[in-house]
């Protein structure tokens, strides 16, 4: 691919004109978060009733309550609400069947947690590259991918290159926005492996008029104090399937067997779930959830209007047949303004505007350098050219 090398003169303009616009929507505030909670419901008097009452850790009617609040919103059959979604997703992989030694296929261009929840499960991530439009699992460039590697030893999938099992998929709705998840679908079905969803990052956002986590057996979802919906630290496994949601709900307390004062136990458990006090914040946010996605979605319109005649840079829309909730706003450059993406986030993080690049990809990391992969070209792309902006519910516009 030519690129075109742009001098520092024209760095600092291009810079200056990005600047000036994300100023028109945002506004001159002398210090503007990337993503900051916000609190105008009830969380006061849910958390105070918790504290009134005593009952502040992992049993208590707010947790019952924010699981079936969670299954309202998403359609999920069962919800369990865990103290991580990095925990809810470790325990999805497990309930999927992924065991030590085996792969799971994940994107480059992801959060850390994609790939720790996998070596949690004593597995290997293997890295898969992401769509340009969506910047998921790119479907066409799996099912490339797994034609090349993929042995099937009678039904179970092989990498021919390691001799490891193929065991599950782990699709990321990257910053709110679903990816192809259909087509992914499609393609783990074709090589039988588990399809696990990554949706911790879009909670509220839909596909084709189905909620993100809906399309496999196990989603794990995030409430960290930087998600659309926070309980502070959190996440929650969302399945349709009853004998797993128990299982999950009895590892992610220890695996302990009921009785009245004896502890026993009868398989390595966790102590994953989510505190009545964080659930009490939660159940107060989701009572938000509307309007906050509604506020989202009106600052991302305000950013994509923008930014539609400003050369070099895209705002990143949802995909087609998406509504996503855009929890992070994301600008892309262009590849003759690659250069200029340190100068940017330098810029605007010196004026109060918090700006933050992609997540490094995966594949770069030192403890996953020598990790199976697939070509990357487009997830090396993108980390060089993107730049979340702004993006919190509360901003006014």
């Amino acid at each position: 691919m030519s690129v075109t090398t742009e001098s520092e003169a024209e760095i600092a303009r291009f810079v200056d004109g990005i600047v000036a616009v994300l100023r028109r929507v945002l506004g001159n505030a002398a210090s503007i978060a990337l993503h900051e909670p916000c609190f105008r419901g009830r969380e006061w008097d849910y958390v105070k009733d918790c504290i009134d009452t005593g009952w502040v850790s992992s049993v208590g009617q707010y947790v019952d309550r924010f699981e079936r609040q969670l299954t309202e919103i998403t359609g999920a059959r069962h919800a369990v609400a865990t103290g991580s979604g990095t925990g809810a997703l470790h325990v999805c992989l497990e309930l999927a069947g992924v065991g030590a030694g085996d792969e799971v296929v994940v994107p480059s261009l992801s959060f850390v947690a994609t790939a720790n929840a996998v070596s949690y499960a004593g597995a290997v991530p293997h890295f898969v590259d992401c769509d340009e439009v969506t910047l998921g699992v790119d479907p066409d460039a799996l099912d490339r991918h797994l034609v090349d590697i993929v042995e099937m030893q009678g039904d179970t999938p092989v990498n021919r290159f390691t001799g490891r099992r193929l065991a599950a998929v782990v699709p990321v709705h990257m910053f709110g926005h679903p990816c192809r998840i259909d087509e992914i679908a499609d393609v783990a079905a074709r090589y039988g492996l588990a399809l696990v969803e990554d949706a911790a990052e879009s909670l509220g956002s839909t596909f084709r008029g189905r909620h993100t986590g809906r399309w496999g057996r196990l989603a794990a979802l995030s409430f960290n104090g930087n998600k659309t919906v926070t309980t502070g630290g959190g996440g929650a496994v969302l399945t349709d399937d009853r004998d797993l949601a128990r299982l999950a709900k009895h590892v992610t307390t220890q695996a302990k067997l009921p009785h009245r004062w004896e502890y026993r136990y009868d398989q390595i458990g966790y102590n994953y779930r989510l505190p009545n006090l964080n659930a009490a914040l939660g159940c107060a946010q989701l009572e938000q959830l509307p309007r906050f996605v509604e506020s989202k979605r009106r600052l991302a319109a305000a950013y994509a209007q923008a930014f539609a005649g400003v050369e070099g840079v895209r705002f990143v829309r949802e995909p087609a047949n998406a509504c996503s909730n855009y929890w992070l706003c994301s600008l892309v450059l262009g590849e003759p303004h690659a250069a200029a993406l340190g100068r940017l986030l330098e810029r605007t993080n010196d004026e109060g505007m918090m700006t933050r690049p992609a997540w490094g990809l995966l594949s770069a990391q030192p403890m996953y350098q020598q990790a199976p992969r697939a070509p990357l070209p487009v997830s090396e792309s993108i980390v060089r050219r993107l730049i979340n902006i702004p993006s919190s519910p509360g901003l006014k516009l």
